[in-house]
């Protein structure tokens, strides 16, 4: 006969409390200084908190408009049936795909459950307590936490003004003997700024002995073909030490899938295998990026629909006398010159969700997503009712 356990009797319940707050206490002072990620509300979320009954636009985490590729659809459609099966835990299909695409041996990717374990895989490889990490001020915030998690310092140099780009000058400046890593997103993320090829070959000449040069593309889709721009798999076949991060979030409308890439000289490359979960990009991941970074078709839509977006957007701004950071990406960031946080809270009301400036040290300034035609001018119809209605701050 099965015993009856009651839980009410625990033996537990008088000392439960202090064991945990011990357990809290013993926790490394790393861990409880790291910053979440503040991802964007869910579309679901705001409709059960404003009761909201019709369409809600989501504006907030630069995800591409025109939902996934349709050549990765068709590819996961596919890959249902294989679903009770392991991924390959070396993702050869996949590797074989992108390697072709980028023109380089399959053995200089690594691939991860988004390029944001990448980034973490980056600091367990790499770091060592008392390291130093150079970063941008601000940016995104999976940086300093890889730092943080390894015991490393993250030395943070403000970005230019008002361009609010990366100053390559002040942050060689910042480089010393313990630098380790020196991340830089291109485009920026959060400003939508870019830095050229003659900025990086700098950053490169000036970086120390035993550092690496992170360029996260995860929004480069945007960029490539530019002739000014550094991407980071030319460099990276020159020889340079550098690891280029790449994404199937954005351009190929992948997010909920979460799936990844790394280029780099393949000893990096093994390093960071080292460090990497058996597994850690799943089946259907796989199976729809291996067909949507062929898409070609699919790619330069969305570039045109964002060009035609950033440009409907700012001519908006600029006939509600905003200025806005000049974006190379798929979002833009406007300063609405009011607090930031009652702007968002409004258009939340209305259904519009975007990002506040103030987590990135920007208190007036708002991030919106470049969505539809539709979308964009929903946006800026309820941004000029919201603006009406909050005073201006004083400068």
């Amino acid at each position: 006969m099965t015993p009856t356990l009651s839980v009410t009797s625990s033996p537990f319940s008088d000392s439960g409390n202090a064991a945990l707050a011990e357990i809290s206490r013993d926790i490394a002072e790393r861990v409880l200084a790291l910053k979440p990620y503040q991802p964007g509300k869910p579309i679901e979320e705001v409709k059960r908190e404003f009761g909201i009954a019709g369409e809600i636009i989501k504006l907030a985490s630069n995800e591409n408009p025109l939902g996934p590729s349709p050549a990765g659809l068709k590819a996961l459609a596919l890959a249902t049936s294989k679903l009770a099966q392991y991924p390959d835990g070396g993702c050869h299909d996949l590797r074989v795909a992108v390697a072709e695409k980028l023109g380089v041996s399959g053995d200089m990717l690594i691939f991860g459950n988004g390029s944001d374990e990448i980034i973490h895989l980056l600091g367990l490889t790499f770091l060592q307590e008392g390291d130093e990490v150079v970063v941008g001020d601000p940016t995104f915030v999976l940086y300093e936490a890889t730092a943080t998690l390894a015991g490393a310092h993250t030395v943070k140099v403000p970005l230019t003004r008002p361009e609010y780009r990366h100053d390559v000058v002040a942050m060689a400046d910042a480089f010393t003997d313990k630098t380790r890593l020196v991340f830089v997103a291109n485009p920026h993320n959060p400003t939508g700024s870019v830095i050229g090829k003659q900025e990086v070959e700098f950053l490169l000449k000036r970086l120390p002995c035993r550092a690496i040069l992170i360029l996260d593309e995860a929004y480069g889709e945007y960029m490539y073909g530019e002739p000014d721009f550094p991407a980071a798999r030319d460099i990276i076949l020159s020889g340079a030490p550098v690891i280029g991060l790449r994404t199937f979030s954005k351009m190929y409308g992948l997010a909920g899938l979460r799936v990844g890439f790394g280029v780099a000289a393949l000893e990096l490359i093994r390093l960071l295998n080292q460090t990497r979960s058996p597994f850690n990009v799943n089946l259907a991941a796989q199976t729809a990026a291996a067909a949507a970074i062929n898409d070609d078709e699919f790619v330069a839509a969305g570039k045109s629909l964002n060009a035609g977006g950033l440009s409907q957007l700012t001519s908006g701004f600029a006939r509600l006398g905003l200025t806005w950071i000049p974006s190379h990406a798929n979002f833009v960031m406007v300063d609405v010159r009011r607090p930031c946080r009652q702007v968002f809270d409004a258009l939340l009301r209305r259904g519009v969700i975007i990002r506040t400036g103030d987590i990135f040290g920007m208190p007036t300034h708002i991030r919106v997503t470049i969505g539809t035609a539709d979308q964009n001018q929903r946006f800026l119809n309820e941004l000029e009712s919201t603006l009406s209605h909050i005073s201006e701050t004083t400068p």
